[in-house]
């Protein structure tokens, strides 16, 4: 028996639906009935049942999470992936990171994929896992995502400004090509599967770009005692120094430096000084503020790599 189109979709309705419809495996059975009246009494009759398993559909969709251009110096640099079971059956993935990409100003080396699995989207060493060669994920449910991470190493020899694209391939275990593809047998239950829309391969691009500007702060402190030696008892002045090192290129913004007073202290009102320019105490119209209590806080705005902003301040030995 042959079912119409609107016939199936009755039937469909009531079964586990799923990115690509009715889950593979599901059996669809479909008995039809005649009615009729012989000698003035109503009879019916059933058809056979017809049986028709529903085929394992192969799709999979790979996005990048990275919001743009992945920060990185020489050394290690991670970018984000996400890949998605769009299939109707469970599937399995593999993996294949290329990091020689036409057009890079320079090209990382590879060193491992890992899975996110502890799910909080940031790649911790020593808790996510790393994939084995070749690298193949475990089977994943339909609508199933998972977040990948793709570890790559940039070289010494990257210069500022310099970027480097590196591309994840991710393609069903059971097989990919062009959309109708039939792999008969290798489905869900012994039933086909079949290549859906996406081909059952996916590609996505992360970029590294080598030198954004990083922060760096250095705090120091000179003692001056009562007795004009530089011992640390009370009544010495203590003088503290915070710089704040943008290096790298461009320029980082919203840089905003605080510092508690220090316990057995006590701030010496007046002496807030940002680049050797005093600023008042008060939370007003300048770059800092300075208390006992809130401590000391100063709002640099925006700053350029290559530049060093310095914060001083005085306490007093209690």
């Amino acid at each position: 028996m042959v079912f119409g189109s609107a016939a199936l979709a009755g039937l469909v309705a009531h079964a586990p639906a799923n990115a690509e419809g009715v889950s593979a495996g599901t059996l669809i059975r479909n008995t039809a009935v005649a009615s009729y009246d012989e000698g003035g009494v109503a009879r019916s009759v059933n058809s056979n049942t017809v049986t028709v398993r529903v085929d394992e559909l192969l799709d999979v969709t790979l996005t990048s999470l990275d919001p743009g251009p992945v920060a990185g110096r020489p050394g290690e640099a991670v970018l984000t992936f996400e890949l998605t079971n769009q299939g109707n059956g469970p599937e399995a993935f593999r993996l294949f990171a290329n990091t020689a990409v036409a057009g890079n100003d320079f090209d990382s080396s590879f060193r491992a994929i890992a899975i996110d699995s502890n799910g909080n989207g940031i790649y911790d060493e020593g808790i996510d896992e790393i994939l084995a060669e070749p690298q193949t994920t475990a089977d994943l449910a339909p609508d199933q995502r998972v977040t990948l991470f793709v570890l790559v190493t940039v070289p010494d020899t990257a210069t500022d400004k310099q970027t480097s694209a590196v591309t994840l391939t991710a393609e069903a275990v059971t097989g990919s090509g062009t959309p109708g593809t039939l792999f008969a047998g290798a489905g869900v239950d012994g039933g086909d599967a079949i290549v859906g829309t996406t081909g059952a391969l996916a590609i996505a691009r992360g970029t590294i770009v080598n030198g954004i500007a990083s922060v760096e702060l250095v705090k120091s402190v000179v003692l001056r005692d009562p007795f004009g030696g530089t011992s640390a008892v009370p009544g010495t002045i203590a003088t503290f120094t915070i710089e704040a090192r943008v290096s790298g290129s461009g320029s980082v913004a919203n840089l905003r430096v605080t510092d508690a007073i220090p316990e057995g202290t006590t701030y010496a009102p007046g002496t807030l000084a940002l680049d050797a320019v005093t600023l008042t105490d008060a939370e007003d119209g300048d770059a800092g503020s300075a208390s006992g209590t809130a401590g000391v806080i100063v709002s640099l705005g925006d700053v350029a790599a290559e530049t060093i902003r310095r914060v001083t301040f005085d306490v007093v030995v209690n």
